[in-house]
């Protein structure tokens, strides 16, 4: 048996659930104070790393060739194939035309390889700051202090300590537990918590039944525990889930959006690309030239760049987040960043300071009393679950004052830990049981204040206990509601001699208590909050405060910072609401306190419902349910592990100033790759119309397949670094939702004003500069050399004129504003887009452009281009403003 145990992950585990746990111990070749350091690097060996194989690693060959099949470049390779065959396969090395097939295939090794390096170092990005937010848990090791450790380091035979908040790394065998539960629904499918303890197992039930094992996968709720580790990585059941099941992830709104906006290309070429093919053939009576000429149509039709700019613009949205402090675990996660309309936030640590300083510890009358601190000091320092900020502040000022007062004599050594009851989010309590020197046994509670008086029936003052009365409790509550006012937090401390457990101590135990006093606590606001709020609500996001604290706290802390309290929800509130009072309630407060996780989580539900783009910003386990459901889930580098797990962002420092400029780069990203998108698919669009135009009248083809495939080339070239342009800061201020409707309505009512001076520029070539270059109109020309010289004039003109339009329009359409003038792009942007114009244009004038079939322009030709551009730019302002008129907004 022992060798299938070493052997089989689910053979240990069935094994140790039965097995005494110092059997599994020593079978382990580890102890109760946890595995020797020197046996750490031996178990890794034997039994494998903490790491599961989500199929996510992608090898370098897979990459290269998904870079160069998409719907795209899978269009190229085949006109790339059609041109073979027409213009080289089987004619004479004399008649062999070869720049297209080499332009074609230019093209998809660029795109191809563009997105391959772009995808190669996107991803190396994204790893690179997935590594800056570890998640970790506390090892147990022999001669060592419990340590916090990356969860891949856990080997086999690690001692794990747990607390309310951890995720479990690992499959282990429960040694020891208090109130231990867990969320299994990640295996299981079960939403409610299940319990686990340390008895022993004597039937034969599934592994995931078996109160004794806890799996990676689960996430601890409340309550303690120590456990050893049995299976690690892919030997877990989570890890044999993984293998099985390669699911792909949802696609993201935005990730919906570039597809349908890609099939709509496709769709419109597969409509155009036919027709064009089919009125030339006719027209010209030459089918050959008709389909080369189709197939150079739909190369000009094809965005080959968009995956690449998609994956820049994200790739350099997330770098750029990185240096404002904000680490995005999804590239995709940008755009949703960007969109958010609602942030719901906790308050603490994101309002407040996070610094929480104990104030005051006083009686049940308001006086200060040192017997209030030891009792909560014992309660704090013994305690093994979740420390939160009023524990550790307990501690240190009780650290701070004992040296100089006798009241602390002996608190550090004269007690021992009997017993505890951990914290949950319902009792909003917890509980320690103490023995001191003479066997006096004392269980400490300490908590939220309404939920201790409910379990006291008596108060002590003076050292005398009398009984708890109405009038008392209301005296306390008042007492309690001042120190509210001041944006004080406060917790009660009770206490019970010799109590009588029921079975183990429990939450059984904690009734008919002595209330002693209260402890106040300061937790101001930050500095930084109000600017940050209003510049949240300069960037068209309104905030949201849910918090489990009290409403008279949160209001103090929000009035401070500027936050609406006039309409305080409380948890209490909601109950028995329907999702149309929900909704009513939600849109009318701006805070609600008091609330439990689940209600949390089903205010951002309604948000959603409404249709806003909701994040939520926490650190909490209390937080973790409502991160998950809302659209964008942000925390901190310090928050709890499930929190980590449950967001998309993760915010370096707790800081809402740092989320606006997190925002704002996502707005930015956004904003570029739309640009892209628009400016495309109207280009395209209006290509086509000017190729349908031109073939219904011109006895000539108004450009050779090789000249447009190479202007489409240069474009596309000059498009490359639209991810650095600059955005308007207007443009920022408001949230942006994917909408391909608007694309459409962009394609269709810009795309055509690029033809209309399309059109002026044939009638120009065709009626004045080629007949002034050939001496006659083409009509009178008999001369073949005459004519293929008018042919290559007309085609020059047309050439040059569409590489000026097709790019100044980057320039028009990147902004609503007059370009130039009231917005500039980028100096790389100007710089390529530029730079591009003048290589075209300088193409007529060489030797190559000659031996593709272009002539030399007359200088009067460039005046004509000038007042074409000048119109062409006027004529898109008109445009424009139509649009924005009609639509709302440009981009």
């Amino acid at each position: 048996m022992l060798k299938n145990f070493l052997i089989d992950a689910k053979e240990r585990l069935d094994w140790a659930s039965k097995e005494s746990k110092e059997t599994v111990i020593t079978a382990l070749k580890t102890t109760r104070k946890g595995l020797h350091p020197d046996r750490v690097e031996m178990n890794r060996k034997e039994f494998g790393d903490n790491q599961i194989d989500t199929g996510k690693e992608v090898s370098m060959f897979r990459r290269l060739v998904d870079a160069f099949i998409n719907p795209f470049t899978s269009i190229l390779i085949a006109l790339a194939i059609v041109s073979y065959f027409t213009d080289i396969y089987g004619l004479p090395k004399n008649e062999r035309e070869y720049m297209t097939v080499v332009i074609i295939t230019t093209m998809v090794v660029v795109s191809g390889l563009l997105q391959f390096i772009q995808e190669t170092r996107s991803g190396n990005a994204a790893k690179r700051l997935s590594e800056m937010v570890q998640t970790t848990t506390l090892v147990i090791r022999r001669n060592q202090e419990p340590t916090e450790i990356p969860i891949e380091d856990v080997v086999v035979g690690d001692i794990i300590q747990l607390s309310a908040g951890d995720m479990i790394p690992a499959d282990m065998l429960v040694l020891e537990a208090k109130d231990l539960f867990v969320t299994q629904s990640a295996l299981t499918g079960e939403s409610y918590h299940v319990e686990k303890t340390s008895k022993i197992i004597d039937e034969s039930s599934t592994l995931t039944d078996r109160s004794n094992l806890i799996f990676m996968g689960s996430d601890v709720i409340s309550g303690y525990s120590q456990a050893l580790v049995l299976s690690t990585g892919n030997d877990t059941l989570f890890g044999e889930i993984s293998e099985q099941v390669q699911e792909e992830p949802d696609a993201t709104t935005f990730e919906k959006g570039v597809n349908s906006v890609s099939w709509l290309l496709i769709r419109f070429m597969a409509v155009m690309v036919p027709i064009v093919f089919v009125i030339n053939g006719v027209g010209k009576n030459d089918w050959l030239s008709a389909l080369l000429f189709s197939v150079s149509i739909a190369v000009g039709l094809t965005p080959e760049m968009l995956p690449m700019i998609v994956t820049t613009s994200l790739a350099k949205g997330a770098v750029a987040m990185s240096k404002e402090k904000t680490i995005v675990k999804s590239l995709n996660s940008i755009q949703d960043l960007g969109s958010m309309d609602i942030l719901c936030t906790d308050k603490t640590g994101t309002l407040t300071q996070d610094k929480v300083v104990l104030e005051y510890h006083l009686d049940v009358m308001g006086n200060e009393d040192d017997r209030i601190l030891r009792h909560a000091f014992l309660n704090s320092y013994y305690q093994t679950g979740l420390k939160n900020l009023m524990d550790k502040s307990i501690i240190e000022k009780t650290m701070e004052i004992a040296e100089s007062n006798e009241n602390f004599d002996n608190l550090f050594n004269a007690y021992i830990k009997v017993d505890e009851v951990p914290f949950d989010f319902n009792r909003r309590r917890m509980s320690v049981v103490v023995a001191d020197s003479r066997n006096k046994t004392q269980m400490i509670t300490k908590g939220a204040v309404e939920e201790m008086l409910s379990v006291c029936s008596f108060v002590e003052y003076n050292h005398e206990v009398m009984e708890l009365t109405e009038e008392l409790s209301a005296k306390i509550l008042e007492t309690v509601h001042g120190l509210n006012e001041r944006g004080m937090r406060v917790i009660a401390v009770a206490q019970k001699t010799n109590p009588r457990p029921v079975g183990e101590f429990s939450v059984a135990d904690e009734k008919d208590m002595v209330l002693m006093g209260y402890l106040s606590f300061l937790d101001p606001p930050k500095e930084s909050a109000m600017q940050a709020i209003d510049e949240l609500a300069r960037y068209g996001v309104q905030t949201k405060v849910m918090t489990g604290d009290n409403d008279v706290v949160t209001k103090s802390i929000c009035d401070m910072i500027g936050i609406d309290t006039s309409n305080i929800v409380l948890g209490s509130d909601l109950d028995g609401k329907t999702d149309e009072e929900l909704k009513d309630l939600v849109q009318s407060s701006n805070v609600f306190a008091k609330l439990a996780p689940l209600q949390k989580q089903k205010l951002v539900s309604v948000l959603r419902e409404m249709g806003h783009t909701v994040g939520f910003l926490g650190d909490g386990i209390n937080d973790a349910p409502a991160m998950t459901e809302a659209d964008i889930g942000i925390s901190v580098d310090t928050a709890v592990d499930i929190a980590k797990e449950s967001s998309e962002v993760i915010l370096l420092e707790k800081d809402l100033n740092v989320l606006v400029k997190g925002i704002i780069e996502g707005r930015k990203t956004y904003a570029n790759m739309i640009k892209y998108i628009k400016m495309t698919a109207s280009s395209n669009f209006g290509n086509v119309f000017s190729v349908l135009v031109a073939s219904a009248f011109l006895p000539f083809l108004p450009m050779e397949a090789m000249h447009l495939v190479l202007l489409n080339l240069i474009y596309d070239l000059s498009s490359m670094v639209i991810p650095w342009d600059n955005v308007d800061e207007d443009y920022l201020e408001v949230p942006r939702k994917w909408d391909a409707e608007s694309i459409r309505n962009f394609m269709i009512v810009l795309g055509p004003t690029s033809s209309v001076f399309d059109i002026t520029t044939y009638f120009l070539m065709f009626f004045l500069i080629a007949p002034q270059v050939t001496g006659m109109q083409y009509a009178q020309i008999t001369d073949p050399q005459t004519k293929a010289l008018f042919i290559a004039v007309f085609q020059a003109g047309w050439f040059v004129e569409s590489m000026w339009s097709q790019t100044l329009v980057i320039h028009m359409l990147r902004t609503p504003k007059i370009p130039f003038i009231e917005s500039s792009a980028s100096a790389l942007v100007t710089i390529t887009t530029f730079a591009g114009i003048l290589l075209l244009t300088a193409i007529p004038f060489t030797g190559f452009g000659q031996s593709i079939g272009l002539a030399r322009l007359p200088l009067n030709y460039f005046g004509w281009l000038a007042v074409t551009i000048l119109g062409y730019m006027l004529l898109v302002t008109v445009a424009k403003r139509f649009f924005m008129k009609r639509y709302g907004e440009l981009l």
